[in-house]
């Protein structure tokens, strides 16, 4: 990998890589199930058995009702589809050896008391956060992308933060919670945002103030750590990437992968930006807020607000403005065409919250909404097996 984050001149491309967070319920009723534990074993012994560690990895949360799947990064959109496929089903096999469906969906569509992961850390969380601890049972889509340096990363972040609430319409999966239907389309961001360092972040413009920053949020004393830094994009702690967290996890794999490519896309226009020593735009937080906000609402199917000119505008010209930012790197990278294929289906066909409102008109039953996600989450016939 070079300075700039990419892994050579014969792909030029930077490494891009995905954790997804999925749901584990019966498959007879769909109501969560608190199985991570077994559901995590289970993977671990397949792939001791194995002998060869194959990248992937599914890792505890922090209820017994969720696990998240850690893909190896990947060069292409077509790689990323494929991980991405392969890391779901890795996650089937071990839930169904722990009695569950393993589903990709942002939130619980039914009412549900979720049981802690019993770490000394989450037992800590839970005694100083209580109910927003207690009921965070929500499920989210991590995107890494390789930067060369931090100082990249934090220009990067200056200049891709006034499109990510369009990131967050597009990956709307959320519209159930508690057993109703909460008229959003990403509830979940609206749970989410009750952690006190969640949300946008305003712009930071050195890796010093970032820090300081971040020390400062660390001395309140109300974090426990560094972990709980939950921006809606961050440096990431562990890896040489910038990690955005604002999406929720994505029914359709292959909707999965191009949101992946699209925030790629948006990683590398920024550094260019950069590099042309053109200015982020001057958006307060609070009016960041406000268009998230939005996009949590209305998802696609709506009104968005436009972040070149702060005013209202319907959700595909929003969408179209986007792709148009990031039109030039999709097209050198060869990923225009999936990726405009996948989101003009998405504007026509809705994100995941319009498939799960979908299902439920069918019968007003919850039980058909998450079963029929199951077979949304691995493309495959699950109420035929």
């Amino acid at each position: 990998m070079d300075e700039n984050g990419r892994t050579g001149p014969e792909h030029d491309v930077r490494l891009f890589g995905v954790e997804e967070e999925l749901l584990l319920v019966s498959a007879d009723t769909g109501e969560p199930l608190a199985v991570a534990e077994n559901t995590v074993l289970g993977h671990e012994r397949r792939q001791s058995e194995v002998g060869q560690p194959d990248g992937f990895a599914i890792t505890l949360e922090v209820q017994q009702e969720q696990i998240e799947i850690v893909c190896p990064p990947q060069e292409s959109l077509a790689g990323q589809v494929d991980t991405i496929r392969h890391g779901r089903s890795l996650a089937r096999s071990a839930a169904r050896d722990a009695g569950a469906l393993a589903v990709a969906l942002a939130t619980s569509p039914f009412p549900v008391r979720p049981h802690l992961v019993s770490t000394p850390r989450f037992r800590k969380m839970n005694e100083r956060f209580g109910l927003t601890l207690q009921e965070q049972l929500t499920c989210g889509f991590h995107v890494h992308v390789a930067v060369g340096s931090p100082d990249e990363g934090i220009a990067i972040l200056d200049r891709i933060r006034i499109w990510l609430p369009v990131i967050l319409a597009l990956a709307s999966n959320s519209p159930f919670w508690n057993g109703i239907d909460t008229g959003y389309n990403s509830y979940r961001y609206q749970v989410w945002c009750r952690w006190p360092a969640s949300g946008p972040t305003d712009i930071f413009r050195s890796r010093d103030e970032y820090d300081r920053q971040v020390q400062a949020l660390l001395e309140t004393g109300v974090l426990l750590d560094d972990g709980m830094v939950y921006f809606d994009a961050r440096l990431s702690t562990r890896f040489p990437t910038i990690e955005v967290r604002i999406a929720d996890v994505c029914l359709d794999p292959t909707h999965a992968a191009v949101l992946a490519a699209i925030i790629r896309a948006l990683v590398e226009t920024a550094s260019r930006e950069w590099r042309s020593g053109i200015e982020p735009p001057l958006v307060p937080v609070l009016q960041l807020r406000t268009w998230s906000w939005q996009a949590s609402r209305s998802g696609v199917g709506g009104m968005l607000v436009n972040p070149l000119t702060g005013r209202p505008s319907s959700a595909g010209d929003v969408v179209a403005e986007l792709l148009d930012h990031i039109g030039p790197v999709l097209v050198e990278w060869q990923e225009a065409a999936l990726v405009e294929s996948v989101i003009t289906s998405i504007l026509r066909n809705g994100s995941g919250a319009d498939r799960q409102r979908q299902s439920y008109m069918k019968t007003k039953e919850l039980t058909l909404v998450v079963l029929e996600a199951a077979e949304w989450t691995h493309n495959e016939q699950i109420r035929q097996q």
